[in-house]
């Protein structure tokens, strides 16, 4: 399948009318409610809002882990939902890189090897060693999960994600079981990345004071993307404390 972006084509994900609803029971649950969204090239949304709110579930949509109940998602014009998962599965090692708020690092396996498991499957890889000096961690390369903070090990998790050269980051709470000093240092890894590859970048957060990072701001609630902002000037990660 050709994924090859049009060049005057500055939207990179185009979601319209996406519900999701999951049956627990005889109960349905709206995760989504006829959510509208474009992302364009090379820039950084924050998703805010409560849990509950569908964060979570509108960033498994677009990244292809999972399907609407309704609505489409368009990638380069092409439909998520007309995918087979071979080919889903090809849009997310070669499209998105995804990380979540536990590291789901190998113990076993060094920081550079867990890199290495995702550039050996991709097909226009950096070197590991690369991915992880963008995070601030060429001189972590040996060492274990064990022996890392869980700033680090989560900085491992970033430089993961994006050694396959991703066009989309999308990133879930990844900050949300570190303290505010260790949190700080993984959204300047982020910041970092945006800036140096110009990646896409979405930032799932309950946490109010990160949206001052962003380009553009959605807040969620219900289901709903309830309001859009532009924060008048982005605030540098290292600005930010909780």
């Amino acid at each position: 399948m050709d994924m090859q972006a049009p060049a005057a084509s500055r939207t990179t994900r185009r979601a319209r009318g996406l519900t999701k609803v999951y049956a627990s029971g005889e109960v349905e649950v709206h995760a989504l409610r006829g959510v509208d969204l474009e992302l364009a090239h090379g820039e950084l949304v924050v998703l805010l809002g409560p849990s509950g709110s569908g964060k979570s579930t509108l960033l498994n949509i677009l990244g292809g882990l999972d399907t609407c109940s309704s609505g489409s998602v368009l990638f380069r014009d092409q439909p998520l939902g007309a995918m087979d998962e071979r080919m889903l599965t090809a849009y997310r090692r070669r499209h998105v890189g995804f990380v979540f708020q536990f590291y789901n690092l190998i113990p076993s396996l060094t920081a550079l090897e867990n890199v290495a498991l995702v550039t050996e499957i991709a097909t226009n890889p950096m070197a590991p060693a690369e991915a992880l000096a963008l995070v601030g961690l060429a001189a972590r390369l040996g060492h274990f999960p064990a022996q890392l903070s869980g700033g680090e090990q989560q900085r491992v998790a970033i430089a993961r994600a994006i050694a396959k050269r991703p066009d989309i980051l999308l990133c879930d709470e990844p900050t949300g079981a570190l303290d505010s000093t260790t949190g700080v240092l993984v959204l300047e890894a982020i910041e970092h990345i945006h800036a140096e590859l110009g990646t896409t970048t979405v930032l799932i957060t309950h946490n109010a004071v990160i949206a001052g990072m962003a380009d553009r701001v959605l807040v969620m609630a219900d289901g709903r993307i309830q309001e859009e902002r532009r924060p008048p000037r982005r605030i540098r990660a290292r600005e930010l404390s909780w």
